[in-house]
C-alpha cells in the first residue's frame, strides 16, 4: 500500500495536517493506534477535563451564591459519579464522530494501527483492524510524524498499583476517593485538585518548586494559590519532596521530604502529575534520519522539516510548548510546505491557559521571562476590583497586565488572571501578532460592562488615563 503523505497519529496536530493536506489535493492516509481520531487531547487529556472542570466550576458557584447572594440550596449536592463519567464519554464520542465522518467525506484513509518506521519511506503496521493491509506496511512519499507525548511517569513511582494514576487515570472517573495526593503543582495537577475536590474528595498537593505553577508569573499565581489552599483545606505544600510510593491496606502510604512537611501519610489514590514526554521511542526513528534531541524532542526546521528529507514533525514531538493548538498551526505549515506553498511556523505569541478557577493565561513574553533575560519593558497592570463587570461577578481577585516596548510603544506580552481568562487571552495574542502598539488597544471601543475592558484599562495604564484607578501620568 502506498500514499504520498502519511500522517503517524491522528490527534489535533495530526488529523488538522491530515486533512488540510487532503484540502489541498493530496493523497493522504492517517496511521492511528487509537480506535478514534482525537489523540490526547480529545480522548484523555484537554476536552474531557475541560468538561469536568465545567462541572467544578458551577459547584463553586453555587456555593458563592449560598455564601454571598442569600440563594440557599437543600443540602450539598448529591454527585451520580456514573452520570458524570457518562456525559463526559459522550462529549469525548460526540466529537470523535465526528472527526471520522470528516476524514471520510476528505477521503483521509484512516488506519489504525501502531506504526513504526522500517526506513525513511516505509512504516510498519501491528495490529489486527481490517483497515490495515495484508503485507502490513504503507510506503510514502513524505511522513509527518505526530505522535503526541504521554504522561510522565518515575519508576520509582511505578508501584503496579491502580490507586497510583497519571491524568488518564484521574480522568476516567473510577470513583470520588476520599483522600487523593497529588504530585506536581502544574497546571495539569492544579486542574485535577479543582475537579476532584469540588466533587467531594480532601487533596492534598505538593510541588518540589517554590511555588504553584513554576515559570509564571508570581502575581497571577497568587490569587489561584489562594482559591486552591482554600479548597485543598491548606493542604498545598511545595519545597517538598515525595520519597517514596508503596500500598498499604488498600491504601497508598506517601513518605514527604521537606521543609514544610514531612513524614509519611496514606491517601486512597495518588495523581503523579509531574509532566509529560514525547512519545518518539519505540518508533524506529533510528531506522530513518531523523534526529533526536536529548530531551526526546525531534529536531525541525520552521517548515515542521527534520534532517530526513521525507519526514515532517509537529506538536509535541516538536518541541515545546506542549499545547494543542500549537499542534494544529505547526499541522497546517506541514500540509501547506507539502502542497508547494511558502509557509513557515513564525508566531510571536502562542498563548498558554490554566483552566483552573480563577484561570490564568498568558501569551508573549513573560514579566518571569523578562527578567531572567534582561529584556526592558514597561508592566501596566490593572486590578479587577475597578471592574464594575468583576464587581457584579464577585470575581475582584483578577488581574489584567500588558508588558510593552518602552521604545516602540509595542505590546509584547500580556498576562490574565481571572474568570474566562483562557477567552480573553485571544484579543491579546492577536495584538502582539499584529505588532500593535499601546494606542491601538486603547482606541478600540470595548464593550460595558465585560472582562474584555480590563485589556482596554490596562492599556490606558500604561498612559495614565485609566477613568477607574488613580495612576498619573510618567513624567
Amino acid at each position: 500500500m502506498h500514499s504520498s503523505v502519511v500522517v503517524l497519529g491522528g490527534g489535533p496536530g495530526g488529523y488538522a495536517a491530515a486533512f488540510l493536506a487532503a484540502d489541498e489535493g493530496l493523497e493522504v492516509t492517517i496511521v492511528e493506534a487509537e480506535p478514534r481520531l482525537g489523540g490526547t487531547c480529545l480522548l484523555r487529556g484537554c476536552i474531557p477535563s475541560k468538561a469536568l472542570l465545567h462541572v467544578a466550576k458551577v459547584i463553586h458557584e453555587v456555593e458563592d451564591l449560598r455564601a454571598h447572594w442569600g440563594v440557599e440550596y437543600a443540602g450539598k449536592p448529591n454527585i451520580d459519579i456514573d452520570k458524570v463519567r457518562a456525559q463526559k464519554d459522550q462529549v469525548i464520542k460526540n466529537l470523535t464522530g465526528g472527526l471520522g465522518n470528516l476524514a471520510k467525506r476528505r477521503k483521509v484513509n484512516v488506519i489504525q494501527a501502531r506504526g513504526t518506521f522500517v526506513n525513511s519511506t516505509t512504516i510498519s503496521l501491528e495490529g489486527d483492524h481490517k483497515s490495515i493491509p495484508d503485507d502490513k506496511q504503507i510506503t510514502f512519499d513524505h511522513c509527518i510524524l505526530a505522535t503526541g507525548s504521554v504522561p510522565a511517569m518515575p519508576p520509582a513511582f511505578d508501584i503496579g498499583s491502580d490507586r497510583v494514576m497519571d491524568s488518564t487515570g484521574a480522568l476516567n472517573l473510577v470513583d470520588i476517593p476520599d483522600t487523593m495526593l497529588i504530585v506536581g503543582g502544574g497546571y495539569i495537577g492544579l486542574e485535577m485538585a479543582s475537579v476532584y475536590a469540588n466533587l467531594g474528595s480532601q487533596i492534598t498537593v505538593v510541588e518540589l518548586a517554590p511555588s504553584l505553577l513554576p515559570g509564571a508569573d508570581p502575581d497571577l499565581v497568587k490569587p489561584l494559590a489562594k482559591r486552591i489552599k482554600k479548597l485543598c483545606e491548606d493542604r498545598v505544600f511545595t519545597n517538598t519532596k515525595v520519597g517514596s510510593l508503596a500500598e498499604v491496606n488498600h491504601q497508598i502510604e506517601v513518605t514527604f521530604e521537606g521543609p514544610e512537611h514531612y513524614g509519611h501519610e496514606r491517601y486512597d489514590r495518588v495523581l503523579v502529575s509531574i509532566g509529560r514526554r514525547p512519545v518518539t521511542r519505540g518508533l524506529g526513528l533510528e531506522n530513518t534520519a531523523v534526529k533526536v534531541n536529548e530531551r526526546g524532542f525531534v529536531e525541525c526546521d520552521d517548515q515542521q522539516r527534520t534532517s530526513d528529507p521525507h519526514i515532517m514533525a509537529i506538536g509535541d514531538v516538536a518541541g515545546d510548548p506542549m499545547l494543542a493548538h500549537k499542534a494544529t498551526h505547526e499541522g497546517r505549515v506541514a500540509a501547506e510546505v507539502l502542497a508547494g506553498k511558502s509557509s513557515n511556523f513564525d508566531k510571536k505569541a502562542i498563548p498558554a491557559v490554566v483552566f483552573t478557577d480563577p484561570e490564568i493565561a498568558w501569551a508573549g513574553i513573560t514579566e518571569t521571562e523578562a527578567k531572567r533575560d534582561g529584556v526592558n519593558v514597561s508592566v501596566e497592570s490593572y486590578p479587577w476590583a475597578a471592574s464594575g463587570r468583576a464587581q457584579a461577578l464577585g470575581i475582584t481577585e483578577g488581574l489584567t497586565k500588558w508588558l510593552v516596548d518602552p521604545e516602540s510603544g509595542r505590546v509584547v506580552g500580556c498576562g490574565i488572571v481571572g474568570s474566562g481568562a483562557g477567552e480573553l487571552i485571544a484579543e491579546a495574542a492577536l495584538a502582539i501578532e499584529m505588532g500593535c502598539e499601546v494606542h491601538d488597544i486603547t482606541d478600540t471601543v470595548h464593550p460595558h460592562p465585560t472582562l474584555s475592558e480590563t485589556l482596554m484599562n490596562a492599556g490606558e495604564v500604561h498612559f495614565g488615563t485609566a477613568t477607574e484607578i488613580f495612576k498619573p501620568k510618567r513624567t
